[in-house]
């Protein structure tokens, strides 16, 4: 029997599961497709922050800032395990510039040519105080001023920087962000299909049938849709032309941002926004308890089917602009770990890729006879209203698609107050004694409210089952594998976890040996 549905969506990143999930939520009968895991290429690989783009307001871009500065709230008390407020630190130099692509350089030096691309001190309080104002704060402190060498920000820093500026943002787990928008969204009535490619899709009398193929076994099954949603990431101009074969002419541009993880570099848990002499920025931020993230980079990748990795290049140019920063420069030694991700952004045609507009673009699509709608570009922080801007085109194709209901609604496990989590770390430790601060913490802060229900009744580490080290045990690794869609142990240790930072290589092996064993006996168990 075929299935049917009124929209199936086409990748499993932040924007097909948040439309999948706000869809669901109306009512809507939905179907997703993801050929890999849930999250797997450009929603794992972001610089982990719900921020409203400080930067973009150099290309003046102040609606998509305004939509991600009122996100950032929203947000948070949706999801306050996931997701927490954090004080950015930007030392200021005079020497800091800017990109010379921005409209802002331009303009500067069409009427102050004395500047020279220099971003001058009174440029970014005013950018930042367009910042604190935009979007409005109810939760996050207004900026501030800090004196970098009396202060604690400053330890650690070159002595040539004496003053900075303090603003707020917001980090986020972008992995779990996705697995629990997916969950969410089968909750209330989505078929969440992780592990199928769609390799075919023909349309007739309006309807689409779409032939989706199951990577694990190979074999294909048909569903029909009446509208398509191309939301597949890097691959949209992919699925744009080679699979659904329309003739829309909207482009993509891949750009490639790589990040690096090191030993921890600053004694305390805010985040610095660094400026660098060629007019670019990155961040440094505390990752995981005891590293700091760096990143990001920007640089053209050509081919959605090249794996992304951080180059020797992009590394190497990653530590030379953080240590122009840094009292005791870091080397290639100090590299813990380095990941890399695609960002599809729309192809506006900007000079360059750091130019390119980080907003999102949707375009409906007739040509084939049924309608599709192509997603481009967007930010993690804007992936709510880009749902709700996409269920506003696919209400002038479909019956009365129902009204927006998303914004301040939890996420799974995120039902408790954004203050509550110290609150439910305490809890959950005096309701399972054998927990200590860290694990509790590491629970917490993954699963919120969902933790009491994945330890169950257990009062021993040994009723969670086998240890496989870093404090991960059966029990949750089967969590993870019957509600939030982890296949291979990489799905478990990198992306519903950071835990590949603690486990080794014989320990990773093991616990894929094992999830491979127990799948095997899921699937014989079913075929009986």
């Amino acid at each position: 029997m075929t299935t049917t549905f009124d929209l199936l969506v086409i990748g499993g990143g932040i924007n097909g599961c948040g439309i999948a999930r706000d869809a669901a939520g109306r009512g809507l009968r939905v179907g997703l497709a993801e050929m890999n895991d849930i999250g797997s290429a450009t929603s794992a690989a972001s610089t982990k922050l719900f921020h409203g783009g400080l930067r973009y307001l150099e290309y003046f871009e102040f609606r998509l800032v305004r939509e991600a500065l009122v996100e950032r709230e929203t947000l948070l008390k949706a999801m306050p395990h996931i997701s927490w407020p954090m004080r950015f630190v930007l030392p200021y130099h005079a020497s800091m510039r800017f990109d010379a692509d921005t409209p802002t350089s331009k303009l500067l030096g069409l009427f102050m040519p004395w500047l020279k691309g220099r971003r001058p001190a009174w440029l970014i309080r005013l950018g930042l105080f367009l910042y604190d104002h935009l979007g409005g704060r109810e939760i996050l402190p207004a900026t501030s001023k800090l004196d970098l060498k009396s202060s604690p920000e400053g330890r650690g820093l070159q002595d040539r920087f004496a003053k900075a500026f303090e603003y707020s943002d917001c980090w986020v787990e972008d992995s779990r962000l996705v697995v629990l928008n997916a969950r969410d969204a089968e909750a209330r009535g989505a078929e969440i299909m992780v592990g199928h490619k769609v390799v075919s899709a023909e349309a007739q009398d309006g309807i689409w049938t779409v032939t989706l193929r199951n990577m694990e076994t190979g074999q294909d099954h048909s569903v029909t849709a009446k509208m398509v949603i191309n939301a597949a990431g890097p691959w949209v101009g992919d699925v744009l032309r080679g699979t659904l074969r329309s003739n829309n002419s909207s482009g993509v541009r891949l750009v490639r941002g790589s990040h690096i993880v090191t030993k921890r570099l600053f004694d305390h848990d805010k985040c610095y926004f660094l400026q660098g002499t060629d007019g670019r920025i990155i961040f440094a931020i505390p990752y995981e308890t005891d590293f700091t993230l760096i990143g990001t980079t920007d640089a053209e990748h050509s081919d959605a089917s090249i794996k992304p990795d951080c180059t020797p290049q992009e590394r190497d140019y990653l530590i030379r602009f953080i240590n122009t920063y840094l009292a005791n420069p870091i080397s290639t030694d100090d590299v813990i770990w380095s990941y890399s991700g695609v960002r599809p952004l729309y192809d506006d045609g900007a000079s360059s890729a750091t130019a390119a507009t980080r907003d999102y673009v949707l375009k409906l699509d007739h040509s084939r006879g049924a309608p599709a709608l192509n997603v481009f570009g967007g930010k993690i922080t804007t992936y709510r209203r880009l749902a709700e801007s996409a269920l506003e085109e696919i209400a002038t194709v479909l019956e009365d698609p129902g009204k927006p209901w998303t914004a301040g609604v939890a996420l799974p496990g995120g039902d408790f107050p954004v203050d509550g989590v110290a609150d439910l770390i305490a809890d959950l430790r005096q309701s399972y004694p054998f927990l200590d601060d860290r694990w509790a913490k590491r629970l917490v802060r993954a699963y919120g409210t969902d933790a009491k229900r994945l330890l169950g009744d257990a009062t021993s580490p040994d009723d969670l089952g086998e240890d496989f080290g870093a404090s991960l045990h059966a029990k949750e690794v089967i969590w993870l594998m019957d509600k939030e869609y982890a296949r291979v142990s990489a799905d478990v240790i990198w992306r519903r976890s950071k835990l590949g930072l603690r486990l080794t290589k014989e320990q990773i092996s093991h616990l894929e040996r094992w999830m491979k064993t127990r799948r095997s006996k899921g699937a014989t168990a079913a075929a009986r």
